[in-house]
């Protein structure tokens, strides 16, 4: 039925030619202020471009060209050309078992501290998100560890660990609890359960104040509609609290990971170049300060830059695609 105006008569609707123009005219507005937006974006970052490019990729690009000549440190001549010899040649990186075995060691720590933090972190995350009249004491105490530098930590450490004067052993002597001191850092069969162990009492605050914020931001209706129906504790974190804070916890999980790969000043500190606990960070300073080989220590330095880039890729690729997101 046709449509009519306050005279009666009926209303003649616009051509669509009138309104087309606005359209079109409003398409290149948009773009221009589309185009005005992301060249302002470019100039804030560029600051921060140039900052990263003086202190990564400028360093990066200097190993990775270092690692295809024979350059030692103090040596005369200019390095030669020696291309993938480094890489792959009878005595390259990739054929040497003591990198591999800095290899190994290195995903076993990954792999072993990583997991037991994320496990206590849970449980002390969700410990201080009760409410108490301690709470905001028990935070600060928390990151008391995680302040402290690695390398302050570990001698601290290594000095309670000491077999003949460390606090630990005396008073596992004292107790009984073992007839002889223990050499908690020379034994291969220890050396590195003792390094987690360290590792975990210090970055254990971390992975709590990461999975704590994902914790806060959980919202409180669905507790309250838990309690209501009387869903028993270990459901409601199993089917509610677990599901809610993965994201925050696959975040923290793939900082500590990326950061637990490239280890070096705890185990160098604590053991030094032992075979048994050397990662891939303390192969690269052996090869480049002790056997002054800085060609090849640039090439181990280069495997292990695109052993943590990799790992990264991967990490992030999972996690897009498990939020439905095309990786």
């Amino acid at each position: 039925m046709p449509r009519h105006d306050g005279d009666g008569r009926p209303a003649v609707a616009a051509p669509v030619s009138a309104i087309a123009p606005a359209s079109a005219a409003s398409a290149p507005a948009r773009g221009s202020l589309q185009a005005q937006r992301r060249r302002q974006a470019w100039c804030m970052l560029a600051p921060m471009l140039v900052l990263l490019a003086a202190v990564a990729a400028w360093p990066l690009a200097r190993t990775i060209a270092a690692s295809f000549t024979d350059a030692q440190l103090g040596a005369v001549e200019p390095p030669a050309f020696v291309g993938l010899e480094h890489y792959l040649g009878e005595y390259g990186v990739l054929a040497d078992r003591d990198w591999w075995g800095a290899v190994a060691n290195t995903l076993r720590f990954a792999i072993l501290s990583v997991a037991l933090e994320t496990l206590l972190g849970l449980g002390v995350a969700l410990l201080i998100n009760r409410p108490s009249p301690v709470r905001t004491l028990l935070r600060a105490a928390m990151l008391i560890p995680w302040a402290v530098p690695t390398v302050v930590s570990a001698k601290m450490w290594s000095w309670m660990l000491h077999d003949q004067f460390g606090i630990v052993n005396h008073y596992l002597l004292a107790l009984g609890l073992v007839a002889a001191p223990v050499a908690w850092t020379a034994d291969p069969a220890l050396a590195m359960w003792t390094i987690v162990a360290v590792d975990v009492w210090k970055t254990t605050p971390f992975m709590a104040l990461l999975i704590l914020a994902a914790l806060q931001s959980v919202p409180t209706d669905c507790y309250e509609a838990a309690q209501v129906d009387g869903v028993p504790a270990f459901t409601v974190f199993r089917r509610i609290t677990l599901p809610l804070i993965l994201p925050g916890v696959a975040v923290a999980v793939v900082f500590r990971l990326l950061d637990a790969l490239r280890i070096f000043d705890l185990i160098y500190v604590m053991t030094s170049n032992s075979r048994d606990t050397r990662s891939m960070s303390v192969y690269v300073r052996e090869q480049l300060i002790d056997f002054q080989l800085t060609g090849y220590g640039s090439a181990a330095a280069t495997v292990l830059f695109f052993i943590v880039a990799l790992v990264t890729i991967v990490t992030i690729g999972v996690l897009k695609r498990r939020d439905g997101v095309d990786a």
